[in-house]
């Protein structure tokens, strides 16, 4: 028999060409999508409650009979319903009604309702009620079980999917819907019958609770999150496992030039640097393509430990590419590189969208014929024009920027097809072990956890913009006493035009109040070229306060800037904020990040400003934030493809990690029969990701 993944939605009643397509939205399109399409909250219409006993705000079925009905005229015309039962009277109010309805609603009937109890102005109401008539209901109310509300899109209802996922139900038997999962594994982590877990969590009895249901945490729905779960691991262990196979070039020893290239530099790398780059020697050294994830909180030197990695390749006049998600942090792995790299005589080039012409077509060669064994650019790089002779490291830098696919394309730049560049992950974005171990499980993880000496610790304070002026003076004095400061516009709305219209306006009024300072404005919609000279500007000293939305989040080094002022701070995620915030001290001055906040300030929005005012530890505050924001936020969305769950949520979940990465060891060692359902099943969309 076949699976219910076989049985398109358009077999079910009511499901036709345009109601399917508003499904797909929904990523619903077979039978068996829909029965994992599980409700999001549960509402017991089991029980009548007298209208007597009504509080605000409670969810309940309510019965009497109508006593009046009429039109009002309001700020808005209203169809007003009044029903009475022993106990007292409750208003039923709709905005959207027909004259059928009207008079459908007259009074003598007695009518049965669902819907949430609200303050109106004649006392409680109902907005909108589903309700039916006593010739549609029997004494005895709706059902013996609870009433499922499930995730929608424009144009479907709950009734219409209530209906589509009931037909669903009907067709579901242990023969279409599979268990994949070993009797030994479901046996010794005690997770229920999948069948039998589908049914509850679509129909849970009258007597279920609620409250367990509404946390996440039921036997049921721990029995599919743990599924999905060990789908994305099993996954992720493919992958490394396919990667294992490949082969890439061998570099077994350090080399002279590395030697030069450290004699050359004005500091020493930490012992933080020196580990983690004897642990990408040992990936390097084996023959095999090396995935690691280099993380490192802001300032720690990741950029040394890729340069220290590029040397070995250099070596052996093997390239290597700096792949960076904007112009500006490119351009700053090129400069750094430059510095570094040219007076040793080796060639740096450089490309991104900008570049045209002739510069372009030299670049291209230069690539192409080897000459040049350093590559740093964006997104660029891994355009079909651009030919590598040799390639054999790619690093990429703050990779969550990125698709999956941009990285599997550069990837596929290899020597002659038949080598693989190792990979070179880098991070300031600390990334929280639960997300490690589920998100990046196909990576080897190092961690510099040590700043180089010199960089000084960055003082932050939340003050309320009713002070903005002494704000502004503290800006000011910062900037005579020979500092430079940034001043941080954030989002005012999902528009990045708006957005930069407000950098833009603050810019002016800033100009007007502190007119003897020097004052430029970075935002998104400059052309790249003009980012790159107000940056330059800004590091030269020519420009003293610096506007800026917040493209300057990541890789900008300005050692000068020793002052922040962040203007609605509660707008952004801790991880943004922690990322901003280290762009100032980067030198030897004492620093300062000022939140300029807009009263009054919420409690969430207390406590979220406060956990970054009271460490600057990167780790702590990104594990924060996954609790607060979530897992597809802090990854980035183009990379959320991984994140992207039906039914499990990493944070509520992080306690059953270690036990579905044990139960997927075991599945690839005994049970490997059962890996390719299980990921057909939960992960349709990413078996191209898998097979790139």
């Amino acid at each position: 028999m076949s699976g219910l993944e076989t049985i398109p939605v358009t077999e079910l009643k009511g499901v036709g060409s345009a109601v399917a397509e508003k499904l797909a939205k929904l990523n619903i399109y077979s039978l068996q999508d829909l029965i994992f399409h599980l409700p999001i909250r549960y509402q017991d219409r089991t029980k009548v409650v007298p209208i007597g006993r009504l509080r605000l705000g409670d969810e309940v079925v309510i019965e009497g009979d109508v006593i009046g009905c009429e039109v009002v005229m309001g700020k808005r015309r209203s169809l007003l319903c009044r029903v009475k039962d022993h106990s007292g009277t409750l208003i039923l109010r709709f905005f959207h009604f027909t004259a059928g309805q009207k008079k459908q609603l007259e009074s003598g009937k007695s009518i049965r309702c669902f819907g949430e109890v609200k303050r109106g102005s004649f006392g409680y109401e109902m907005f909108h009620p589903e309700y039916s008539l006593a010739d549609e209901f029997t004494t005895t109310t709706e059902s013996a079980q609870l009433t499922p509300t499930y995730p929608l899109t424009e144009g479907l209802t709950q009734i219409k999917m209530r209906s589509f996922c009931e037909q669903a139900l009907e067709r579901v038997t242990p023969y279409n819907v599979i268990e994949w999962l070993p009797e030994s594994i479901r046996h010794q982590f005690q997770l229920p019958p999948l069948v039998d877990s589908i049914h509850y969590l679509h129909k849970p009895p009258a007597e279920a609770d609620t409250e367990l249901l509404a946390s996440g945490k039921h036997p049921a729905q721990f029995r599919l999150s743990f599924e999905e779960l060990l789908a994305h691991q099993l996954s992720l262990i493919s992958k490394k496992q396919k990667a294992k196979l490949e082969r890439a070039p061998i570099i077994e020893e350090e080399g002279a030039f590395l030697e030069k290239l450290i004699a050359s530099l004005p500091f020493q790398p930490t012992k933080a640097q020196q580990r983690v780059f004897q642990e990408i020697m040992l990936d390097l050294s084996s023959g095999h393509p090396m995935l690691r994830l280099v993380q490192g909180d802001v300032g720690s030197g990741k950029t040394l430990v890729a340069a220290m990695s590029a040397a070995t390749f250099i070596e052996k006049k093997r390239q290597v590419a700096i792949m960076a998600p904007t112009e500006i942090l490119a351009e700053q792995h090129f400069n750094n590189f430059k510095q570094w790299f040219e007076p040793l005589g080796v060639e740096v080039a450089w490309l991104v969208g900008k570049l045209k012409g002739n510069a372009r077509a030299s670049q291209l060669e230069s690539i192409a014929n080897g000459s040049a064994l350093i590559v740093v650019g964006t997104h660029a790089l891994f355009q079909d024009s651009v030919h590598f002779k040799n390639l054999s490291l790619a690093i990429i830098d703050e990779q969550h920027r990125f698709g999956v696919h941009q990285r599997m394309a550069l990837r596929a730049k290899g020597i002659d097809g038949k080598l693989q560049p190792h990979q070179l992950i880098m991070t300031a974005t600390p990334i929280p072990r639960t997300l490690a171990m589920s998100a990046y499980a196909d990576l080897d993880c190092s961690i510099i956890d040590e700043l180089p000496p010199g960089r000084t610790p960055v003082t932050t304070i939340a003050v309320s913009d009713q002070r903005r002026h002494e704000v502004m003076e503290r800006v000011k004095v910062a900037c005579n006493d020979g500092k430079q400061a940034y001043w941080v516009c954030t989002l005012v709305e999902e528009s990045e035009a708006l957005q930069c219209q407000a950098a833009e306006d603050t810019a002016i009024r800033l100009s007007e109040a502190l007119s003897e300072l020097s004052i430029g404005l970075i935002h998104g919609r400059l052309k790249p070229q003009e980012k790159a000279e107000i940056m330059g500007q800004f590091k030269q000293g020519n420009i003293q306060l610096l506007v800026a939305t917040t493209v300057i989040e990541v890789g900008v080094d300005v050692p000068n800037a020793s002052l922040m002022v962040i203007e609605n701070p509660e707008r952004l995620g801790l991880a943004q904020l922690h990322q901003l915030r280290g762009r100032v001290g980067r030198g030897q001055a004492a620093s300062h990040c000022v939140l300029l906040y807009k009263t009054p300030l919420s409690q969430h929005g207390k406590v979220r400003l406060g956990i970054i005012r009271e460490t600057s530890d990167g780790f702590k505050i990104a594990e924060k934030d996954l609790e607060i924001r979530g897992p597809g936020e802090l990854l980035g969305s183009r990379q959320t493809g991984l994140m992207e769950f039906k039914v499990a949520d990493l944070q509520r979940d992080k306690a059953m990690l270690e036990q579905v990465q044990s139960a997927a060891l075991l599945i690839h060692q005994s049970h490997h029969e059962h890996i390719e359902p299980l990921l057909s099943r939960w992960l349709p969309v990413q078996q191209d990701y898998l097979n790139v």
